[in-house]
């Protein structure tokens, strides 16, 4: 395409619009320019993988600093313009919407997939047909990991709760990719008798190594998981985790960290003459304002004498009084309102001995009257005996002497809603521990929607590669190119794990294959943390089946995506 023109002396010439041709990408060019973009986001995680693996300091533009080696973190906060680069960042985030954990394992298998891909269309084979044989290989890989993989009783999670587990019958836990998916089924069973608890925690903290959290592991995986207890339907094996809320407050120690079975909110009370301990506290929820009512329409009000304005405000006195006497007829002596209300609403509530909570947020009423059974009461009209929320305390918190202070909820009528309060030295510290108990839980949730798990430390990975090599010979056709390149990605999992525990990454991949094939163990993985044996299930390392399947189909369909796309077209440049 071209524009003709004229110069100062009126004279045309043509110029012409080259740049759209120059970013016009097609055939192998751009599937090449694809990979090379995969591969660079991918190659940044790889450091991150793994308990050895190194953390990513993260700089927004306006100067917050963030610490995590999670891998949706990471990818989240970073500024990724090439388009193909940003499907890696979305399939993190798919993982961790959907599994919680292994948002960085599932980054560096897709990066290796194309990596290997690459070498197969250089040497002429179709897209299309390593796409195909990338999906035999998935769905062999996703049928291996059935086979090999070990069922726990779901009803031991729920005499964890109780403390009547006994040794042995529940396997140990760590993981292998993302650190703090160990820090829920492993310290799970810090309820059981001390030896096992000892093993168990041992594991999991060695496993937490790179984490801030590594310090108090065992008390934090006990939180996390009794959370998803308190709030789990075991009949159903399903957990709403709506209903498990995480605070946190700068101060104190990892260690204060702990479980409210109730709610906590960061508000106090609306008068500081208020009692800050209410017993046996009736609710009043309420989502309308201790205010006269207000003119829908314009309007105005003329004063013109003294007479006028006393009985004005005596008017607007009986408003405030009237609502508070209704509260009181209730029987409520706590009232809960999402809206302010002004100094003489709030005298009279004092006055009558009804504390009163303010501006406390939609979502948060929501939660306490599903915890109080509570109704939430639009109108004062409305309040009645039967929609107050019970609570056997409600308690005002302070912390320090910064004035803090925060409202909890405790021994609810319905305690299917608990909250995670965490403390600790700085902002950055508490949004690193908010990150692994989101793993933890979500782990734990994993656990009792489907039971079955299998062993980490890359050993699920090696099972895979050699069933999947020995599949391979036995397929006609260029499909079996790609197969044997699904297989050596596969590899990139175990020899990133040595990499980043300052193994020999070939050594070690080579070690763990033989042990493997000669032993008939398919549990046998990298040692990353120099222990003296490759057996994962002595060493308790496991991650849930759900979350290693959900990985490598999620970076197959991704790799299968790019490798489809031949031809970029932006505007203008056709």
């Amino acid at each position: 395409m071209s524009q003709v023109t004229f110069d100062e002396y009126g004279r045309p010439f043509i110029i012409l619009r080259e740049q759209g041709q120059k970013e016009r990408l097609r055939g192998l060019e751009a599937q090449k320019s694809f990979i090379l973009a995969a591969k660079s986001v991918a190659h940044l995680m790889r450091s991150s993988l793994g308990p050895r693996g190194m953390d990513k300091m993260l700089v927004s533009p306006d100067g917050e600093v963030t610490i995590s080696n999670d891998g949706a973190t990471i990818l989240d906060n970073m500024q990724v313009e090439h388009q193909v680069a940003k499907l890696l960042v979305e399939l993190s985030k798919s993982q961790d919407a959907e599994i919680g954990d292994g948002t960085t394992g599932v980054v560096v298998l897709a990066g290796a997939l194309l990596e290997q891909a690459e070498s197969l269309l250089e040497r002429g084979i179709h897209p299309i047909r390593v796409s195909d044989g990338y999906e035999e290989a998935c769905d062999l890989a996703v049928r291996h990991l059935a086979t090999i993989s070990e069922e726990i009783d779901v009803r031991i999670l729920h005499r964890i709760a109780e403390g009547t587990v006994g040794a042995g019958e529940l396997p140990a836990a760590a993981s292998d990719d993302s650190a703090c998916s160990a820090a829920s089924a492993s310290a799970a069973a810090a309820y059981v008798d001390e030896e096992s608890v000892q093993a168990l925690v041992g594991v999991a903290m060695t496993s937490l190594g790179s984490k801030i959290v590594s310090s108090d592991l065992r008390h934090l995986s006990e939180v996390a998981v009794r959370a998803v207890l308190a709030v789990a339907d075991l009949d159903r094996r399903d957990v709403n985790l709506d209903l498990i809320k995480v605070e946190g407050k700068v101060g104190g120690q990892l260690s204060d960290t702990n479980l409210i079975e109730g709610i906590l909110i960061d508000k106090d009370m609306s008068h500081p003459q208020m009692p800050k301990h209410v017993e046996d506290a009736r609710m009043c929820i309420l989502t309308c304002p201790f205010e006269p009512p207000k003119m829908k329409t314009k309007g105005k009000l003329q004063v013109s004498t003294v007479e006028d304005y006393k009985e004005l405000s005596s008017r607007e006195q009986k408003y405030f009084v009237d609502m508070v006497q209704k509260v009181k007829e209730s029987g409520a002596n706590l009232v809960i309102c999402q809206w302010g209300f002004d100094d003489e609403a709030n005298h009279l509530l004092l006055q009558n001995e009804l504390p009163a909570i303010r501006w406390v947020g939609g979502v948060e009423m929501e939660l306490i009257a599903i915890a109080t059974g509570g109704r939430i009461i639009p109108k004062f009209e409305d309040i009645s005996p039967e929609k107050l929320g019970f609570a056997k305390s409600v308690r005002q918190l302070s912390f320090g002497t910064t004035k803090d202070n925060m409202i909890v909820i405790e021994g609810c009528k319905n305690s299917k809603a608990v909250t995670i309060f965490v403390r600790g030295g700085n902002k950055m510290v508490i949004e690193e521990a908010k990150r692994c108990l989101h793993d933890a839980i979500c782990v734990t949730r994993n656990l009792i929607r489907d039971n079955k798990i299998v062993y980490g430390g890359g050993a699920p990975e090696v099972s895979c590669s050699l069933e999947i090599a020995a599949a391979a010979d036995q397929v006609k056709g260029v499909e079996q190119y790609a197969m044997r390149a699904f297989a050596d990605a596969l590899d990139a999992i175990p020899m990133t794990l040595a990499e980043n525990s300052g193994l020999s990454p070939m050594d070690t991949l080579g070690a763990i294959k033989s042990a493997q094939l000669s032993e008939k163990k398919p549990y046998l993985g990298v040692d990353a943390m120099d222990n003296g044996t490759m057996d994962m299930k002595q060493l308790g390392v496991f991650d849930t089946l759900a979350g290693k399947t959900q990985q490598i189909r999620l970076a197959t369909q991704v790799v299968k995506m790019i490798l489809k796309i031949d031809d970029v077209i932006k505007q203008g440049s056709i």
